[in-house]
Parts: C-alpha cells; sequence; structure tokens
C-alpha cells in the first residue's frame, strides 16, 4: 500500500519534473522503473522513496544549457551520461568511505540553498503557468525581468486553467492532505483539455507519450562531454547525497534505526548507474515522496519496488491518455510541490538560536538566487567551512573564579557569585591546541598576564584549565613552550589543571616538560589554587591558604593537594 501511495503522486511527478529540467516528460517515468529497483538492495533508510527530483532537474538544466538545445536529442544523451557519472563518483565516494561529506552540508547551508532553489524553481514554471514565453534560466531576476518587460503576450485561457491548478493543489492540501493532489489535478486537466477544446484553443499539452518499457542501451561517452558534465555531476553527487542523508535521519530517528552514509552513497549511485543503461537521469531522494511513504506505512525500501509497478502499468497501458495534459498543469503541481521546501519558521529559529547560523543560511540563498545553483552550494560550503576555522582559531577563553561553598571554578560572565583568586588568573580552554590557534592563544594569554585585566596588574601564577583540550599538534608546542618561558621571564608561574592522558603523553614527549616541574600539573583549578597559595604562605608567611578554605567551606586543615607527576 505504501508503494502504491507513492506511485500515485510519482507518476504525475516524475513528469512534472521532467520538464523543469527540459526533458520529455516519458524520461521521468523512466527514471521512476530501474532505478526504484535498484536502490532497496544496498540502502539503509527504510522509508525513502527513491526517484526524479526537482532539485536534481534544475542543476542538470543548469550544467547541460549551455551544452544542448533542451528537449533535443543531444541534450538528452547528455542527462542519461549525467546520470552515469553521477553513480560511479558516488559508488566511487561510497568506495572511499567517504559519507561523511555529507556533513559539509551544514543546517544553515541546507536552509538557505532548498529555499532559494524552490525560489528558482517555481519562478523558472511562471511562463508554462499563465502561456507566456519566458527565458530558460536559473536566475529569477531575468526571469522576472524578462516577465515585466513584456517577454509575450499573457494566454488567458492557460493562466486560469494554471490558476485553478494552483488552487486546487493547495485546498486539497488543507484540507484533504492525504488525497493524491498531483494525481486530481491531473485527471481534471486531461478532462478539461478533452471536454473544453482547450488544445485546439491554444493551451499548450505534453502531446504524445511513446509507450512501452525502455530498451536497454549503453550511454553514449566521449571525453569532451565527461570533462564538461564533471562540474554538474560532483554537485549533484554531493547534494544527492545531502538529501539522503538528511531525510534519512529524519525518518530513522523517528523509527529507531541507524541509517549508513556510505551504503546510502552505494544505493544512490547503483540506482544512478544502472538506471542509465535504461534511459533514465539522474535520480535521488524526495523529500515529499518519503513522507507519503512514511504516512503510508512503508517499512522497508521495498515500497519503492512497488512504485517502480505502477510506472510500469502506467508505462504500457496509460500513456496516451497524457497527452492532452496542459503543461500548465504540471507547472502548478512543480510550483506548489517545491514552494512546501521553504520554511520561514526555519530562518527565524536560526535567527533566535544562533545568528551567525542565520547568516549563512541568508549568505547561500542569496548567492544561489544571484550567482547560480552550483555556485550558491560552494559558497554556502566555504562559508561555513571559514566559519569553522575562524571558531578554530579564536577558541572561548573564560576567566574562572571559585564559587563560594564549594571547590568549583565557573566563567565568571555566567557566574555573578564567582570570585577571584587575588594574583592568581585561572583561564578555562573550550577547544582543541593547534597550528589554527596556537599563535593567537599565547598572545592571548600573554595580554591577559600583562595588563591583569580583569583580575588586576600583579599577576603571581596562571592556572589553565585543561580539560577541553584534546589534542596537541607540534605548532602548539613550540607556542606553549615561549610561552611559558615569556611567564617565566615576568616571574609567573604556569600550572595546568584537568589535563587529559593523551595531552600529558604529548607534553611528556616534548620541550614543554623540561620547562615544568611536577608541582605545575594538577587535577583540578582547585587542588592547583591550594598548591600555588601553600607555596606563597611558606615563601612569605601569610595565611592566604586557610583564608581559601574558609571561603571554599573545606576547614579540616588538610594540606595542599599533591600535584599530578607529568608521567
Amino acid at each position: 500500500m505504501a508503494g502504491v501511495s507513492v506511485g500515485v503522486v510519482l507518476v504525475p511527478q516524475a513528469m512534472a519534473y521532467a520538464t523543469l529540467g527540459g526533458l520529455p516528460a516519458i524520461h521521468g517515468l523512466y527514471a521512476s522503473l530501474v532505478p526504484l529497483l535498484v536502490y532497496p538492495f544496498f540502502g539503509t533508510a527504510r522509508q525513502l522513496a527513491v526517484g526524479i527530483v526537482a532539485l536534481d532537474m534544475l542543476i542538470l538544466g543548469a550544467g547541460l544549457g549551455p551544452l544542448a538545445d533542451a528537449g533535443s536529442g543531444r541534450y538528452v544523451a547528455l542527462a542519461i551520461l549525467l546520470a552515469a557519472l553521477v553513480g560511479v563518483i558516488q559508488i566511487g565516494m561510497s568506495v572511499l568511505r567517504l559519507g561523511m561529506l555529507a556533513d559539509l552540508m551544514s543546517r544553515p547551508v541546507v536552509t538557505g540553498f532548498t529555499a532559494a532553489a524552490a525560489v528558482v524553481i517555481a519562478a523558472s514554471q511562471i511562463g508554462p503557468l499563465i502561456g507566456v514565453e519566458l527565458p530558460r534560466s536559473q536566475y529569477v531576476h531575468e526571469i522576472l525581468g524578462a516577465l515585466v518587460g513584456g517577454g509575450g503576450e499573457l494566454h488567458v485561457r492557460t493562466a486560469i486553467l494554471g490558476g485553478a491548478s494552483v488552487a486546487i493543489l493547495v485546498a486539497l492540501r488543507i484540507w484533504a492532505p492525504r488525497v493524491p493532489r498531483a494525481l486530481v489535478v491531473v485527471v481534471l486537466g486531461i478532462g478539461a483539455t478533452g471536454l473544453l477544446g482547450l488544445e485546439a484553443l491554444g493551451v499548450s499539452v505534453t502531446g504524445d507519450v511513446p509507450r512501452g518499457l525502455p530498451t536497454p542501451g549503453v550511454p553514449e561517452l566521449a571525453l569532451s562531454d565527461v570533462r564538461a558534465l564533471l562540474p554538474t555531476a560532483v554537485t549533484l553527487a554531493l547534494i544527492q547525497l545531502m538529501s539522503a542523508i538528511s531525510i534519512g535521519r529524519t525518518l530513522s530517528s523517528k523509527h529507531r534505526y541507524t541509517v549508513r552514509p556510505n551504503r546510502e552513497l552505494l544505493g544512490l549511485g547503483s540506482a544512478n548507474l544502472v538506471g542509465s543503461f535504461f534511459r533514465s537521469v539522474p535520480v535521488s531522494a524526495s523529500f515529499s515522496r518519503s513522507a507519503v511513504a512514511e504516512d503510508a506505512g512503508a517499512r522497508t525500501p521495498l515500497a519503492n519496488v512497488f512504485a517502480a509497478g505502477l510506472v510500469v502499468v502506467t508505462l504500457l497501458f496509460l500513456t496516451p491518455l497524457f497527452a492532452s495534459l496542459p503543461d500548465a498543469t504540471l507547472a502548478a503541481i512543480i510550483i506548489v510541490g517545491v514552494l512546501g521546501l521553504v520554511h520561514p519558521r526555519e530562518f527565524l529559529a536560526l535567527a533566535a538560536t544562533h545568528r551567525r547560523d542565520a547568516g549563512l543560511a541568508l549568505l547561500t540563498a542569496a548567492a544561489t538566487l544571484t550567482l547560480g545553483i552550483r555556485e550558491g552550494v560552494i559558497v554556502g560550503i566555504v562559508a561555513s567551512t571559514l566559519v569553522v576555522l575562524y571558531r578554530l582559531s579564536r577558541p572561548n577563553v573564560a576567566e574562572l573564579g571559585l564559587i563560594p561553598g564549594t571547590h568549583f571554578f565557573r566563567d565568571r560572565e555566567r557566574f555573578e557569585e564567582a570570585q577571584t583568586i587575588r594574583e592568581v588568573l585561572v583561564l578555562r580552554v573550550d577547544a582543541a591546541f593547534s597550528f589554527f590557534n596556537a599563535a593567537w592563544f599565547r598572545d592571548h594569554l600573554l595580554d591577559r598576564s600583562d595588563d591583569g585585566e580583569p583580575s588586576g596588574p600583579d599577576i603571581h601564577a596562571v592556572v589553565i584549565e585543561a580539560r577541553g583540550i584534546n589534542d596537541l599538534d607540534t605548532t602548539a608546542l613550540d607556542a606553549l613552550h615561549e610561552l611559558v618561558g615569556t611567564l617565566h621571564a615576568r616571574g609567573i608561574q604556569f600550572h595546568l589543571a584537568g589535563l587529559k592522558g593523551r595531552v600529558r603523553d604529548v607534553l611528556t614527549h616534548s620541550p614543554v616538560a623540561a620547562e615544568l616541574t611536577e608541582d605545575r600539573f594538577h587535577l583540578s583549578s582547585h587542588h592547583a589554587v591550594r598548591q600555588i597559595l601553600g607555596a606563597w604562605d611558606l615563601e612569605h608567611g601569610t595565611d592566604r591558604l586557610a583564608r581559601y578554605t574558609e571561603v571554599t567551606g573545606d576547614d579540616d586543615g588538610a594540606p595542599p593537594a599533591p600535584a599530578v607527576p607529568l608521567t
């Protein structure tokens, strides 16, 4: 039942999305056959529905547009070759265990890109929806400019049919969400064309759709075509991986199973590669149809097989019925379908929780709308990577203070009651110590110990709460060695607290070990401060340790805690 439910939605969507990519409608059905039979052998997302999707067709159109005329034989041949290339790339990525590349597409990038792509797709269907000749473009401003500038005369009957189709789709989504909306408007569109003679009145229709199953054949291969298609193929491979993992993880978290990215790569790659031998264009995971499959009770990828069975019936017996299907109806299906991918609440949630992520989403969306589909993806990935590198290069270093009545040191900016220890600067580092941040970390600590803010100008000791440091590389070791030497020249002790064993092992075999005696390593900041104050009392005859123990409530007269040996 889940497969049939998906198939009912898939047939009209497949034809519509094929036209979006500049392909004959029949190739949408071809793409919904063999790939759906191959994916279940490898896929791990149990409710994932595979097939032709709008976003892939938009990227395909952008990549193939400069190489051939849309709808031509060469255009179709390049689309089939593109499917084969995408399949080979994805299978190669699976063999190399590159499924983790899905994580390059962060949530803000996915949100911004998906929303912008949906707007571009919807804009590209304005012409067929209202019967106006507009240029095929991935740039919204070009489409709207041509529309406003009088790109063609409005065809009233087409516009009325398209508007009615949109209205019916929206109404069914609101009041009858379980009804196969696309199938309903397809039937109504075909019926209206036949009863009212709309084709004779100038309403554009799909035309003859070949009957029969696709004949197998090897995709036409030319080295020059491979080079020209490679950027688009790589883009599609990454976008499809991102889509499949995003949908798969959403469904798997709900049904409590695990999605394996490398297996998903193998499943998608096999579906694309094998499908290309049966005239299929690139296929991917579908957001909307996966939701239909899950809602209809799908429990394994086998639902794709039954959906493909419905496509077989359509190809063998029903394709003549689609000859009178209005292009405006297909455009309405695309527009309503893709605008469901725009989620303003997602942008608001990002803005409320993390403004930097909201900025990334807006940047990706703007780049996609102004620069292009592939360029938008690249800008989003590069921007999110730069943000991560910036965060690594500027780690959070918090000044800690003692919480009275406890042994705990906490961030003074978040705990008003946290008290500083006079002449002792306690800092917590919340990042790995590496070449990304070594120089900044060294300079930051020297500045803090020099000007004394906010602890005063006379710093006797610096304690680094090092629980958050999980790695040290050679660049960081050099910076640490220089830092310890500079502090020593200033008469400032350097202590490390809570150092992890792995990091301590690295320090053991570094020049830093010769600069720090064993009494500079401690279990915690509390132990470090007790050790420092105890030594200060012995040297200057004060009672600072006693006062410290009064604040902590630890007045049992116990001696200062021993240091942690480095080895």
